[in-house]
């Protein structure tokens, strides 16, 4: 420790407003590993090695309708190489980002699932909220590590995920893909996604200025956070923080495996309950004496597709969670909705998970249902001062399906094989027709993939979770024949 004790006292610089040390890799994991790190303090390394072809290395994209995570394509930028405990330079926005008041022109993306407007934070274990330390939005604060390993050079390999960002006039993509936790494990990766925008971006639902997408989350903690296997020790921190103490909400802290969630301060919570949701939520304004109530749900979506024509319930009714939560202790909410679809076709009901986590069961049961677009409004109203109020719009498409029921093998129109299958399906068609589209969709009607389909093709489902599934081929908007088929 000799060597690095006279590095951090003579090879001092200025970047980022912080004082900058140079050391080697190893120098650093060891002090890492130590709790030597001074947070005030740039670390640079001398002897970095980056590979020289990194680009977007795959994950499921946005096939379904309610998948809210935007597709990384050539107009995404990679916001910084392999590392750990990085973070971007400073990205000027061409909008402004209301943040409880203080407007904001540019960001620094943060290798630890967070962003930050005052100064970049290399900081990796996550703090709960409020905490007078950081200015931050966090999608998933933990110590993300994309290094992925070295070779046998030293060389890192960086295969454990990426993270990439996008600019629009109105609105800042972030996608951490596929991101694997410290010291260098990719055994377990997760994928999550934060928008921050001016308000009137259509990426965010309901009017607010910024998302959170959830895909497959797979660890919580990493090495230096007292984890073990990616679980336990401090757990990862999900919220926004403005750093006064006053002027924040936490949605949860994650640090096991499961789907247990009862809200932002009682229990520890499960990272797969974020699997698949969308949380969206408003920070403009000059304060946040009442934060509204935050909708989390997987069911977030532009249309939601429900079938009638078709005797089985998993067909004519698809049910759905919407999780409604206050940050603030001791509020009660109340939920209404307005529809114009026929009396009983919508339903739900409301269970208290917590004293600030409500959870609400929703159905639309398309059973002798007119087949046409048909809309949902839900309203959740919280007793706060002032009233806070959100609400969000649900549009479910009733589509009638000539068949009479699923069949469990092959249709007459075309056939599906290997069912069961472990990565791809085979589709051939009976008949040549170029109108042919697939869908498939889990047993709630949401629709994971949507894509035209020849004579004979292929659909790739290896990034599915192990269950059933319904393949639906189309033609001409009409459902010609459904299969149910198994994802091993």
């Amino acid at each position: 420790m000799k060597k690095i004790l006279c590095i951090v006292l003579f090879s001092v610089s200025v970047a980022y407003g912080q004082n900058t040390v140079t050391v080697t890799k190893a120098e650093y994991q060891e002090m890492k590993q130590a709790g030597l790190i001074d947070p005030n303090v740039h670390y640079s390394f001398s002897d970095l090695a980056f590979p020289s072809n990194i680009r977007y290395n795959g994950g499921m994209e946005k096939n379904g309708t309610c998948d809210c995570i935007v597709p990384l394509d050539s107009t995404f930028s990679l916001a910084m190489l392999p590392n750990d405990d990085g973070s971007s330079g400073l990205i000027n926005l061409p909008f402004t980002f209301d943040f409880y008041g203080n407007q904001y022109n540019s960001v620094y993306i943060n290798n630890n699932g967070n962003i930050s407007f005052v100064s970049p934070y290399m900081t990796w274990t996550s703090n709960s909220f409020p905490d007078s330390s950081f200015n931050m939005i966090a999608p998933f604060w933990g110590d993300v590590d994309t290094r992925g390993g070295m070779d046998s050079l030293g060389n890192l390999l960086g295969n454990g995920g990426n993270v990439w960002y996008k600019v629009t006039p109105t609105a800042l993509i972030i996608n951490w893909n596929q991101v694997g936790y410290f010291n260098m494990h990719n055994d377990l990766v997760s994928t999550f996604q934060l928008i921050i925008s001016n308000g009137s971006d259509s990426l965010i639902s309901a009017g607010g200025n910024v998302s959170f997408c959830y895909e497959d989350m797979q660890w919580t903690t990493g090495d230096a956070s007292s984890g073990i296997g990616g679980f336990g020790g401090t757990p990862a921190t999900v919220g926004v923080n403005i750093g006064n103490g006053t002027d924040y909400f936490q949605v949860g802290q994650f640090v096991q495996t499961g789907t247990s969630f009862d809200g932002p301060t009682n229990n520890f919570d499960g990272v797969d309950f974020l699997d698949g949701q969308e949380i969206y939520f408003n920070v403009a304004g000059i304060t946040t004496t009442n934060t509204p109530p935050l909708l989390i749900s997987s069911a977030i979506c532009d249309t939601i597709n429900v079938i009638t024509g078709d005797t089985l319930k998993s067909l004519n009714s698809t049910d759905f969670i919407i999780g409604i939560m206050t940050p603030e202790i001791g509020q009660n909410i109340q939920i209404s909705t307005n529809s114009d679809a026929p009396a009983g076709a919508f339903s739900y009901s409301m269970t208290p998970i917590s004293d600030l986590y409500y959870e609400v069961q929703s159905s639309f049961n398309a059973t002798g249902v007119t087949p046409g677009i048909y809309h949902v409004s839900l309203t959740a109203t919280d007793n706060g001062t002032p009233v806070g109020v959100t609400t969000k719009n649900f549009v479910f498409e009733v589509i009638y399906e000539n068949s009479a029921n699923i069949s469990e093998g092959n249709s007459s129109f075309f056939s599906v094989h290997p069912n069961p299958t472990s990565d791809k399906l085979s589709i051939t068609l009976n008949e040549i027709n170029t109108d042919y589209t697939v869908i498939i969709q889990d047993l709630s009607g949401k629709t994971l993939i949507q894509q035209a389909v020849k004579n004979q093709d292929q659909i790739d489902v290896e990034h599915f979770k192990s269950g059933i599934y319904l393949l639906k081929i189309c033609s001409s908007n009409h459902v010609i024949g459904t299969l149910k088929v198994i994802k091993q």
